[in-house]
This record gives structure tokens, C-alpha cells and sequence, in this order.
């Protein structure tokens, strides 16, 4: 499987390339901002991508979204919670910022939902609780998810900002993401990866709602 990170945008937030070493199909993940870098790796590893994913509608998730979908001809994808996030710029406002209206989703996502790009599977685990309608995406056979802004490496999401929620967040990670095998690796929306286990046992947010 290739997996190529990519940090875009101000609030240097990750986008990720999923593809099939085979068959070279492939998703791109939250891509946030910086459309040409993403192009460029894209057409660098000679990738046909298949869909654009979205874990949640943050502005910084899904900035580069229209352009991409324009050049790539793949549909974008996105849990019909977070469309009210979508249709008011990804709630860029309420950081004083202005961003670009992004379009409606092609496809919407749902929970256990399978995306399949040549031999890779990617499930959509509902991770609610940063936003309404966030998700993860998890390929079992390789032990990885791309879970957005849920866990991160020694943090969470937040959740003091419109459609946050502290109860939610904590049962996403407890009751999904700690279900998972504990080797799983953890790409998550901003820093550096991690893994299920080194987060059970060390992350000092766990336990707080």
C-alpha cells in the first residue's frame, strides 16, 4: 500500500495519498489546501484516483477539494452530518478567516461503508464528536487509519468549537478507534503518526470529558 503524507496549507494540516501498490488506484484524504503539490505527488507516483475523501468538513480539510475533483475527474465524498459544516466554508468564520465555498459532495459516506481501490478496503468507521459528522477510514488488512481530527499523537480533537462534542469524542475514540488492533498505525489530520497501543497507554487526555 503507498501512503504519502503531505503537510498543506496554514494550519499545516496532513493530507494523505491511499493507493494500491498493484493496480496504482487510489484515494486522496482531507486534501486541505496547496491543490499543485498534491497534483504533483499524484502524477509522481503515476496514481489514478479514484475518489476524494473527506474525514469532516473543517475549512482546512477540504480546501483544495473543488480543484482537485475538476482535474482528477473523482467524486468527492463526505457524511451528510457535516454537509451544514461544508455549505458555511467549513466554519472558516469562526476563526475570523474568509475560505472559498466548497461544493456539495458527489457521494455521501456512511458508517461500515467500504470504499475499494484496487486491493486496498477502506471502512468507514462513524468518529463523531469534532464534528457531527466526522469518520475515519480504516484498511484492516494493513493495520492503518486515517482518522482525521479524532486522536492525535498525545492529544484529541477539539471540541469547544460549533458542532464539538467532548462525549462524543471521547466514545469515538474509546468504543471505535481503541476496538482496533493496538499495532494499528494512526494518521491523523495534523501531526505525526501514531499507534492505537502507544496511545491507549500514554495519551493524557484519555478519561477527560
Amino acid at each position: 500500500m503507498i501512503i504519502r503524507q503531505l503537510v498543506v496549507g496554514p494550519l499545516q494540516t496532513n493530507c494523505y495519498i491511499a493507493a494500491c501498490d498493484d493496480t496504482k488506484q487510489g484515494v486522496v484524504i482531507d486534501p486541505g489546501d496547496d491543490a499543485g503539490r498534491i497534483l504533483g505527488e499524484i502524477e509522481a507516483f503515476g496514481l489514478s484516483i479514484r475518489y476524494i475523501l473527506n474525514t469532516h468538513a473543517h475549512f482546512d480539510h477540504i480546501g483544495a477539494n473543488e480543484a482537485l475533483a475538476k482535474r482528477l475527474k473523482a467524486p468527492l465524498a463526505l457524511h451528510p452530518l457535516d454537509l451544514p459544516l461544508l455549505r458555511e466554508a467549513g466554519g472558516a468564520a469562526v476563526f475570523g478567516l474568509d475560505a472559498k465555498q466548497c461544493p456539495d459532495p458527489d457521494m455521501t459516506l456512511s458508517k461500515n461503508q467500504i470504499i475499494r481501490v484496487g486491493k486496498v478496503s477502506l471502512k468507514v468507521l462513524f468518529t463523531p464528536g469534532h464534528t457531527p459528522g466526522h469518520v475515519s477510514f480504516y484498511e484492516a488488512k494493513r493495520k492503518v487509519v486515517f482518522d482525521g481530527d479524532v486522536l492525535f499523537d498525545g492529544g484529541i480533537g477539539r471540541t469547544d468549537i460549533p458542532g464539538g462534542s467532548a462525549k462524543s469524542i471521547m466514545r469515538s475514540i474509546k468504543d471505535v478507534l481503541f476496538k482496533l488492533p493496538e499495532d494499528t498505525v494512526v494518521y491523523s489530520g495534523h501531526g505525526n503518526p501514531t499507534t492505537i497501543g502507544q496511545e491507549k497507554s500514554t495519551n493524557p487526555w484519555i478519561g477527560f470529558e
